[in-house]
């Protein structure tokens, strides 16, 4: 069985701690843990996300001011590399030697017309408080929402449109390498006029990218890893439940939140409309028993909705 996960920044970087190579190191170690009993049963693909670990990376780019900090697209693939090789290591200390790993710096296209570019939405980089928020405003000219009590930086989050790597990604399952790939929802890239390739200043939801590549592979189940243990309805309500079972027309009856829980349920219902085959949405701990379907929230074809 083919498992595409999406780790959540959870798995990386929690919230209101710092940002440092050691917390990350320890964090990826934790959830090693709960990804090597699955490597060894399944072929695995690992998508994850990266908005503190770029976020980082532009603050500290912005502090040399003989250059130009480097754009998002060139800090994502920087990212993916810091982190796939993280995801290897600690992976590769737990699964047997001749088990292979690659971490593949992932190009995705998006449209460069996408109504997105005019709304940006995607969180980035640490929290701040209001003051540090203004002066970042009107000193880089970024936008800045609520996360929150605090405020994060915004950009845009396009549509993934197509993947470039898709071909050597199948080619390394097919000798059943552990791959990450998709981290954080990619390497955005359009083309131009002209039909020649370049990066572009946004940041694709990493759950939505990881959806692409999972229907593009054929995978059996992709699985959303985050810090919840499901998905609620009425969440933060004395009403709040969680939801075991359900179809894609259940979920749509629900709002879920935008910054956290919406591209979650969005992209399962997704996979599953296209592919008829189930998703799940969960917490890093309960992996192996999001996939025998005893945690988490399954999204199916059929069925309703079923609550615990």
């Amino acid at each position: 069985m083919l498992v595409v996960t999406a780790l959540g920044g959870n798995a990386l970087l929690r919230r209101g701690e710092a940002m440092t190579a050691e917390n990350q190191r320890n964090n990826v170690r934790t959830a090693a843990k709960s990804l090597a009993p699955v490597a060894m049963e399944h072929d695995l693909v690992v998508g994850h996300g990266n908005g503190p670990q770029v976020g980082l990376l532009a603050l500290q780019g912005a502090a040399y001011t003989k250059v130009e900090t480097y754009p998002l697209d060139v800090l994502g693939a920087q990212t993916e590399g810091m982190i796939g090789y993280m995801i290897e290591q600690e992976l590769g200390n737990l699964l047997p030697f001749e088990r292979p790993f690659a971490t593949l710096l992932t190009m995705i296209e998006v449209d460069a017309q996408d109504p997105a570019f005019a709304n940006p939405t995607k969180f980035i980089g640490p929290q701040y408080g209001k003051e540090e928020a203004d002066r970042l405003a009107a000193e880089k000219q970024w936008a800045f929402k609520m996360d929150g009590d605090k405020w994060r930086r915004v950009v845009a989050s396009p549509e993934p449109k197509r993947i470039f790597e898709l071909r050597p990604i199948k080619w390394l399952l097919e000798k059943h390498a552990v791959v990450i790939a998709a981290g954080g929802g990619g390497i955005p890239a359009v083309y131009d006029g002209e039909k020649r390739l370049h990066g572009i200043e946004c940041v694709i939801d990493k759950d939505l990218a990881t959806e692409l590549l999972a229907r593009d592979l054929d995978a059996d189940l992709l699985v959303m890893l985050t810090d919840a243990d499901a998905v609620y309805a009425d969440w933060g309500k004395p009403t709040q439940r969680a939801i075991r079972r359900a179809t894609p027309d259940a979920l749509a009856d629900f709002s879920f939140a935008a910054g956290s829980m919406g591209p979650k349920v969005d992209a399962a219902c997704r996979f599953v409309r296209a592919t008829g085959r189930k998703a799940a949405i969960g917490a890093l701990d309960d992996l192996q028993r999001i996939i025998a379907g005893e945690a988490g929230t399954t999204i199916q074809k059929d069925g309703g909705i079923e609550y615990s």
